[in-house]
């Protein structure tokens, strides 16, 4: 009612069609008969105002006093009829105060639709009023006393109960922990694009540098829709991305949970959380909004009728898991949270605004499914990075006391291990395994690899499910026949589905693979804590791994024990390495084997195999091969993965050598084999020294040493790469980096090198890169002409926003060239506000001058 919306419209006698006049009382009523809007008699018919109808007006009556007599006696009669209403509904609402009143307003029985809204309207009407005369405890009162209030007051209670408690790793596995105990803060940051990130999650974290970037605002979970501080109106739609295990549930957990209790985001009335898990089993049947809330909150169903005037947050957890049809296109406009459709039809008018424009949204998804969703309905994107370092160690602490320091410090000791505890779910898998390990009686070394990790994990599960359910010890042996059939059912089904690309699988899948998911429920430990089960509401449970490298792993221990057993090399297929077609077998050399498995992650164009490949070779004795593949032509990105596989394999050698060279300062003296340099740019990623600057001089100036060093360049926020005999083919790998959405690249220097307007010409192309963020870029002494200005201006006009400083200085432009250039510095679009071009002319360096 605070809003001009909730005023009726004026009757508009000039364009009604019955200009026929009241003229006279009947009678049969001699005086006038108010009915109250609380009754039937009173809705859904026109107004009788108890006059006669006459076709003409008399001869001694005006038409316009004819219209002037007709409003008086309507607005006299609306006058009675909406005080006598409004005198009712009042006393109504005083009672409902008062210390003797039940605690809620019950809604009548005979009560409709309609009847409640106006009785909706009054109250509104009265609450705007005690808040004007600032009596605002009164009001919050009445209002939790009110339909929508009860709605909420029920609301709440029902999310105390589902989000109070966390079930680590698997829902309804082992004993629930309280949330508020073991919550740790998540680093999230605003911004970032909606767009397909194709790399491995893991592989990404571990290439990726962990310091917070300059342009980065972290924000806390409570202030999740207010935005930053230059935010022009509210923020409706948050689009929250993040990888599988970092948080993303447990996050939205906590946020209904602090809602419910009343801690924060109280302005917010009504929140309903839902999953894209549970709305896909609902894929064939019509809802409308209203009855969709219904059918997934109950309690509201009583009071609940109407959304339109309330501040309402819908949650959608988990896009990436969503099988509905999300055509922003063709799906067809709907306005009435009231009217019946399809979910995805529901879903996607509330996304777009077209219903409910007021809502509140917040979507969560793996960066892999974020542009399923239009950037024009998205308000703010955030980000969940997992944990920082001192939140790791905030999370060990709460979880495990006793041992908390022993545990912080071994996982300090392995890079690999380090990176990994950036996911909220491998923390606990870690302090699962590092827990049971030192408080076992054997108490032997702790796991140093993320494959040794696993294999503890599945004996630790093994071993409970031998405690729990059969009374035996810690001694007994917990590899039973039923608990080893059991991990070669699960090896199966997470093979067979990752061929298939598929994270989430139905009964069906399973008993494919010889799984019965009910018996296995009650005892196998190790179903239950690798095996995550969501109840569908009328079709088939969803099931999933608890994390993509768990699958990972399991499919990994499924191809190697086939290979033992059978001969069957489980990675050699007639088509691709995805293709559903039968297996060949080879001979039984496990060398021939190993060296296919290294071969086929070695062609994936993303690393989608690096982290099966590590698993599987954790398991062989392949160093050597992997040494030999390490010093033929193979990228950069994809000798890292395979220093990986060393490093799973405990393999250190090249590492340690490379370590030598840089503590006694020889490494600069002579040239490195290509698998020595993959093992510097391992051991610079892996430093837990942040890539704030790359200096290529330090270790080689030379083009070998760059390419052999790029994975570096693209973690670093300052490259240094001046007058290091570079040319147009630095600048094609370069601008690959440029155009990475995972580069941490702000500033490059190339001064002095022959680029030459060939490779100016290739640089420019990831300059135009959307993903592009580069800030600085030096180009001083280049043997650029007028050609390569003209290709750097205009990468420049197509992605405007970033580029602030430029240097050509001691180049060649031309006339047409600095006028290009010029301009953009004029333009109101681009960033660039630093332009050097001293020493501009005929008189540019030839190759072999130096500044």
């Amino acid at each position: 009612m605070g809003s001009e919306r909730s005023m009726g419209q004026l009757f508009d006698f000039k364009n009604t069609d019955d200009h026929r006049i009241l003229h006279k009382l009947p009678p049969s009523e001699p005086g006038p008969r108010c009915e109250s809007l609380r009754s039937d008699m009173s809705m859904g018919r026109p107004l009788t105002f108890r006059t006669e109808l006459v076709d003409e007006p008399g001869p001694e009556v005006s038409s316009g006093q004819l219209h002037q007599t007709q409003l008086d006696s309507i607005f006299k009669l609306l006058e009675e009829d909406i005080f006598t209403f409004v005198q009712k509904e009042l006393k109504k609402l005083h009672k409902l105060l008062s210390t003797d009143y039940p605690e809620c307003l019950e809604p009548l029985k005979d009560e409709d639709e309609e009847q409640r809204s106006s009785s909706e309207a009054v109250l509104k009407i009265t609450l705007n009023f005690l808040r004007r005369m600032k009596q605002k405890e009164l009001a919050e009162r009445l209002w939790s006393r009110s339909y929508s209030g009860v709605c909420q007051r029920k609301l709440k209670c029902e999310l105390q109960q589902k989000c109070e408690c966390v079930f680590e790793g698997i829902a309804k596995a082992g004993n629930p922990t309280l949330l508020k105990q073991i919550y740790t803060e998540l680093y999230i940051t605003e911004g970032g694009s909606s767009e397909v990130n194709q790399e491995h999650e893991v592989r990404h974290m571990e290439t990726a540098s962990r310091k917070p970037e300059p342009a980065e605002t972290a924000i806390t979970c409570e202030d999740i829709f207010k935005g930053p501080a230059d935010t022009h109106g509210p923020i409706r739609t948050v689009l929250t991305k993040g990888v599988a295990g970092i948080g993303k549930t447990v996050l939205t957990q906590k946020f209904s949970l602090d809602w419910a209790e009343g801690k924060a985001n109280q302005d917010i009335q009504l929140l309903f959380p839902f999953t894209f898990r549970a709305l896909n089993v609902l894929k064939e049947r019509s809802f409308s909004l209203v009855t969709l809330v219904h059918h997934f909150f109950s309690q509201t169903q009583a009071e609940l009728c109407s959304f339109e005037d309330l501040q309402v947050l819908f949650i959608f957890d988990g896009l990436d898991e969503c099988r509905l049809p999300l055509d922003f296109t063709k799906t067809k406009a709907l306005s009435d949270p009231t009217e019946s459709v399809s979910v995805d039809v529901l879903l996607v008018n509330l996304i777009r605004g077209s219903l409910l424009p007021s809502a509140r949204l917040w979507i969560t998804t793996r960066p892999a499914a974020a542009n399923q969703i239009p950037a024009e309905c998205v308000s703010m994107v955030t980000e969940v990075r997992g944990f920082t370092d001192p939140q790791k160690e905030e999370y060990f602490r709460k979880r495990i006391r006793d041992e908390a320091d022993t545990i912080i410090s071994h996982i300090k000791t392995s890079r690999s291990l380090h990176i990994m505890c950036h996911m909220p779910i491998f923390c606990w898998i870690a302090a699962t395994v590092l827990e049971h390990v030192l408080k076992s009686r054997e108490r032997g070394e702790l796991p140093k690899t993320l494959t040794q990790m696993y294999i503890h994990f599945l004996v630790v599960q093994a071993k409970v499910k031998n405690i729990k359910y059969e009374e035996g010890s810690e001694t007994d042996p917990h590899w039973s026949p039923e608990t080893r059939k059991m991990v070669e059912s699960l090896g199966k089904l997470a093979f067979e589905q990752l061929q298939k690309g598929n994270l989430i699988f139905y009964e069906c899948d399973l008993r494919e693979c010889g799984l019965d998911a009910a018996a296995a429920s009650v005892y196998s430990g190790v179903f239950t804590q690798v095996f995550r089960e969501e109840p569908g509401l009328y079709q088939d449970k969803v099931y999933c791994f608890i994390h993509l490298s768990v699958q990972e792993f399991l499919a990994a221990l499924h191809v190697h024990q086939t290979f033992i057993n059978t001969g069957i090399n489980l990675l050699i297929e007639k088509r691709s390495i995805f293709s559903m077609v039968k297996y060949t077998i080879i001979n039984n050399d496990p060398m021939n084997f190993y060296q296919t498995a290294v071969g086929q992650a070695l062609q994936s164009p993303n690393g989608h195999l690096d982290l099966l490949l590590r698993f599987l070779l954790d398991q062989s004795e392949t160093a050597e091969y992997i040494k030999q593949k390490l010093s033929e032509d193979v990228s950069a990105e994809r000798s890292i993965s395979l220093l990986h596989c060393l490093n799973e394999l405990n393999d250190r050698s090249l590492v340690e050598q490379i370590q030598q060279y840089l503590s006694s300062g020889r490494l600069s003296e002579g040239g490195l084999s290509p698998a020595q340099w993959s093992a510097l740019a391992f051991i610079l990623l892996s430093s837990e020294e942040d890539l704030e600057q790359f200096e290529l001089k330090k270790y080689s100036a030379s083009e070998e040493a760059l390419l052999r060093l790029l994975p570096v360049v693209k973690a670093s926020n300052k490259a240094l790469l001046s007058s290091c005999n570079l040319s147009e083919r630095s600048c094609e790998a370069l601008s690959s980096v440029l155009s990475s959405q995972s580069s941490s690249l702000r500033v490059l220097d190339l001064s002095h090198n022959d680029l030459k307007d060939s490779g100016l010409k290739m640089l420019s192309v990831g300059l135009k890169s959307p993903h592009c963020k580069l800030e600085q870029l030096r180009l001083s002494g280049c043997l650029v002409s007028e050609e390569g200005c003209a290709s750097l201006a205009s990468a420049l006009r197509s992605n405007p926003s970033h580029l602030t400083e430029l240097d050509l200085s001691y180049n060649h432009p031309g006339d047409t060239g600095v006028k290009l250039l010029s301009a953009l510095q004029k333009d109101p679009h681009c960033s660039l506000h630093t332009l050097r071009l001293d020493h501009a002319g005929a008189t540019m360096l030839a190759p072999d001058q130096k500044v």
